[in-house]
């Protein structure tokens, strides 16, 4: 489960990690308001759980009341990388003397958790990781061990971060352990011109095997989910939302990973995650398709099944309902394989769709759906 910055900045503070006042609106009147409060002039910043929101037009900087009200107001609503911003935290700016990197993030592979941090701050982590790899350290933690205040010194000296830091590196490691979280992130963590180490930004994933134990955020986080991930979930459907264009159905979730990987193998990008299970009906295949065909970034879909449980003339079924429903303006590219493939087959080839296209392989289906994508 991820939160909204502003719920992550709430954790911080609740743990003594220095953030700057800010507060949430959900209107440009509220927004304004929020700016005479904390003394004019502020950061306005889109709350919508992705990256990349400065590059979008998602952070901006307000001169006065009046001008935060302008800027919440072309903000709000708008469409960051699938997500429509319902609200914008209204935060006061500081003064920086440097930007730094710090996240702690669980590695499933290895069994421990990871500190990843770098002297080189306020940029996307993956473009300073290409380009200087050297410039981020990777810093292995032992669970029963965590990040005591030696470890954070050693983790700042491989960074590269001042000495000063391994205090807020020590809170952070608090934040994950005492809120169930599988990452924290801050980027960046910053050192003010009067010498404070403060979070500008913050991003909390929770475990969601910790759902119970963190009640305070579920309503919250549910109310602003993606809203095609809304519509899934009310479906009953293990959908999430991706930047590509490529829209993905699998059975299994194993099979799902290796189809998103072929797709992106043949240089496309997929558009979701979206696993019907393995006993999954003919309703639930509607469903989902019905939820891929309605995202405005999907050029083409490709349903990927291995018929086991699921049978494919289930599948088959699933599709065609879907068609009698949903108008299919993308093209659809299926392969079948497996339980009942010849007659999930032949129930395709019957309906004739002049969209729907079937291939044996899952490669020979993954390079069809990229260059249907591409050709529109």
């Amino acid at each position: 489960m991820d939160l909204f910055e502003h719920q992550a900045r709430q954790l911080f503070a609740d743990h003594g990690i220095f953030v700057p006042r800010a507060e949430v609106a959900q209107s440009a009147k509220e927004a304004r308001a929020a700016a005479e409060r904390l003394g004019g002039r502020v950061v306005v910043k889109a709350q919508v759980k992705t990256g990349g929101r400065g590059k979008a037009g998602g952070v901006k900087l307000a001169a006065d009341p009046a001008a935060t009200e302008i800027t919440a107001r072309r903000m709000l609503g708008m469409d960051i990388k699938g997500h429509t911003v319902r609200a914008v935290m209204v935060a006061q700016p500081v003064a920086i003397e440097a930007e730094f990197y710090v996240s702690y993030v669980l590695d499933r592979a290895a069994g421990r958790f990871l500190a990843i941090a770098s002297a080189e701050g306020g940029m996307e982590i993956e473009e300073v990781a290409a380009a200087r790899p050297e410039a981020v350290a990777r810093i292995p933690i032992a669970p029963a061990e965590g990040v005591t205040q030696e470890k954070a010194a050693e983790i700042a000296a491989a960074a590269g971060l001042p000495a000063d830091t391994a205090d807020t590196l020590v809170k952070l490691w608090r934040v994950l352990i005492h809120e169930d979280a599988l990452l924290v992130e801050v980027n960046p963590l910053v050192r003010t011109d009067d010498g404070a180490i403060v979070a500008l930004d913050g991003k909390v994933t929770l475990d969601d095997n910790a759902r119970f134990r963190q009640a305070r955020w579920g309503a919250q986080a549910e109310t602003y989910d993606h809203e095609l991930e809304a519509t899934a979930a009310a479906k009953g459907l293990n959908y999430v939302k991706l930047d590509g264009e490529i829209g993905i159905i699998g059975n299994g979730a194993g099979l799902v990973m290796s189809t998103l990987d072929v797709v992106a193998g043949c240089g496309a990008r997929p558009a979701n995650f979206l696993d019907i299970g393995g006993g999954a009906s003919a309703e639930v295949m509607a469903d989902g398709l019905a939820v891929i065909i309605s995202d405005p970034s999907v050029r083409s879909v490709f349903v990927n099944v291995f018929g086991g449980i699921t049978a494919c003339d289930a599948v088959a079924d699933g599709i065609v309902q879907a068609l009698e429903s949903v108008e299919l303006t993308k093209p659809l590219v299926v392969r079948l394989d497996g339980n009942n493939a010849a007659r999930g087959r032949a129930i395709l080839d019957g309906r004739a769709h002049p969209l729907v296209q079937q291939a044996t392989t899952m490669d020979d289906a993954a390079r069809r759906a990229a260059d249907l994508a591409d050709a529109r």
